[in-house]
């Protein structure tokens, strides 16, 4: 959404540069560091909508950044920037509580059409609820116990869990929660998501139709 607070945490400072003159023509709000330790400061004193975040940095890795932020409530959608699409790397930077990724070099396009879906997903995780779902606090209460999730994975639960019975088609799911176009999902994306998912809230409450999509089924 036009006027966001975005944080960049990239150490090339070509791209870093590149990056804020992009999100500024785009009518965001963005703000760089190049450093963990420079994120970690500006995070200190300001609220952003979304962080892209570089996954090798002078002063540590942007994996245990991200593990540290979401361990420590943060709960705002990141971005990983990645040099390899290696899909350990893509299911680490997921697992770590990523919401995405993009692939250097990245097409300018691809990268603002994952900035939208990410921003357009944290507004509707505000959206009501099921009971057990905490909307401002991006957990679910399972078995008494609060679970924090990612943007991502609040949204997608909130989805089977709204059709709970019901097949949602693969389809379905990348189309609510990820790139409305269509022009830029990875459906291993949701794959490693789901999985994500069902480590948190149990195994057997997300059902596979193989094929077709995923059955949410109520305790």
């Amino acid at each position: 959404m036009q006027g966001d607070r975005i944080l960049i945490v990239e150490d090339d400072a070509f791209l870093r540069d590149g990056l804020t003159e992009l999100l500024r023509r785009e009518e965001y709000l963005p703000t760089a560091a190049e450093t963990l330790q420079a994120a970690r400061a500006l995070l200190a004193d300001t609220s952003f909508s979304l962080m892209l975040l570089d996954v090798m940095l002078p002063d540590g890795t942007g994996f245990d950044f991200c593990a540290e932020l979401r361990e420590n409530g943060f709960t705002a959608p990141i971005l990983f920037l990645t040099a390899c699409d290696d899909e350990w790397q893509v299911v680490r930077g997921l697992d770590c509580g990523g919401d995405d990724y993009v692939t250097k070099p990245f097409k300018l396009r691809e990268l603002t059409s994952r900035i939208r879906a990410l921003l357009r997903r944290a507004g509707r995780a505000t959206e009501a609820s099921p009971s057990f779902l905490n909307a401002e606090k991006l957990t679910a209460r399972v078995a008494g116990e609060e679970i924090l999730l990612t943007p991502t994975e609040f949204q997608l639960l909130s989805v089977l869990v709204k059709n709970a019975g019901l097949i949602v088609p693969r389809g379905t799911l990348l189309e609510r929660i990820w790139d409305i176009d269509g022009d830029f999902i990875d459906d291993n994306t949701l794959t490693v998501h789901v999985s994500r998912l069902r480590e948190k809230i149990g195994k057997d409450r997300i059902e596979t139709v193989r094929g077709v999509g995923y059955r949410y089924v109520a305790v």
